[in-house]
């Protein structure tokens, strides 16, 4: 896929910044995502967190944690978007709402509710990966970088005009588990960058159109996609097997009728690109690991899980 050009914001004076009251923000947040984003807004004088609002199937005992030792009234509700929560939120008179790995949808009353409006933090490089699970697609897609952008929320779909956007090389010794990681500081690092714009006043933005007029969307990964597919070629098959490895569910393939879980492939250079029967092992080595025909060439399995016996000859099944 084309590189694609990162996005950095400026700043509009405004006076109503210049007498240096905090900025007040309500924080819509779960995860790890939210939880290092929140030790650098704690530890700013210029940033006041009125609330934390979590998901309502929240099982993030971290961010109560935090409500309770730094006394930040803690809020759960089924509808965000409700005359009844808007009513409650309404008192804190927030500057800007913050979206960090939250999972209901704003809608415009919310959305502009705060003077500042509503934003978001998106570990994909917009408008290109909107939706779900975009670390595991990038990969999948063996991109050669991966994006962050904090946005402002409008009622579509990742859509809103980009504040600031960070890119990240991905490298074959990387998957998803280094780009997870890398993505939870990178995240709250971007995510801190953007609030503090506002600060100083009212950031500029871009408008997603401006870099592409369609872009495209993610769909969200689901039980039965983590079924490997042999009938691919060896380097979409290795970047299948990274981009699910764990924490994700892990690559799955069958073999003699029992489970395999597949947790890390080796893409071989310059292998010989030949006809034989795709899913069938080559050859084991003392170390464990085996070679498979693929569409194209072979690959080498490393890391997997495997409760049965298996000699060269066998074959995967393959759809």
């Amino acid at each position: 896929m084309p590189n694609r050009g990162g996005y950095e914001s400026t700043f509009k004076s405004d006076e109503q910044f210049n007498d240096k009251k905090p900025l007040k923000i309500g924080y819509f947040a779960d995860g790890i995502w939210s939880h290092e984003a929140f030790k650098k807004l704690i530890i700013d004088d210029e940033i006041s967190i009125q609330f934390i609002c979590v998901r309502f199937d929240t099982k993030d005992e971290v961010l109560l944690n935090f409500a309770k030792q730094y006394n930040i009234d803690y809020l759960k509700h089924e509808n965000i978007n409700s005359k009844e929560f808007m009513e409650k939120v309404k008192k804190y008179s927030c500057d800007l709402f913050v979206s960090m790995s939250f999972n209901q949808i704003f809608k415009n009353e919310i959305i502009n509710l705060p003077r500042l409006k509503t934003i978001n933090c998106h570990a994909g490089k917009l408008p290109f990966y909107r939706g779900r699970n975009i670390l595991n697609w990038a990969l999948i897609n063996d991109e050669k970088e991966f994006g962050i952008t904090v946005h402002y929320i409008d009622e579509g779909i990742d859509t809103g005009d980009i504040i600031l956007q960070n890119s990240y090389c991905i490298r074959d010794k990387d998957n998803y588990k280094t780009l997870l990681e890398r993505a939870y500081t990178d995240c709250a690092d971007i995510l801190y960058s953007a609030i503090s714009l506002f600060k100083k006043g009212i950031p500029t933005s871009t408008k997603q159109n401006d870099i592409n007029e369609v872009g495209f969307y993610c769909s969200q990964r689901k039980e039965g996609d983590e079924i490997l597919d042999w009938n691919q070629t060896s380097r979409e098959i290795f970047n299948f097997v990274r981009a699910i490895c764990y924490p994700a569910p892990m690559a799955r393939a069958f073999l003699n009728g029992i489970e395999m879980k597949i947790n890390r492939a080796e893409f071989i250079e310059n292998a010989q690109n030949y006809k034989c029967i795709v899913g069938a092992i080559l050859n084991k080595e003392k170390d464990g690991s085996f070679l498979v025909k693929t569409k194209d060439s072979f690959i080498r399995i490393i890391d997997f899980e495997y409760n049965g016996k298996f000699k060269v000859g066998d074959r995967f099944d393959v759809k």
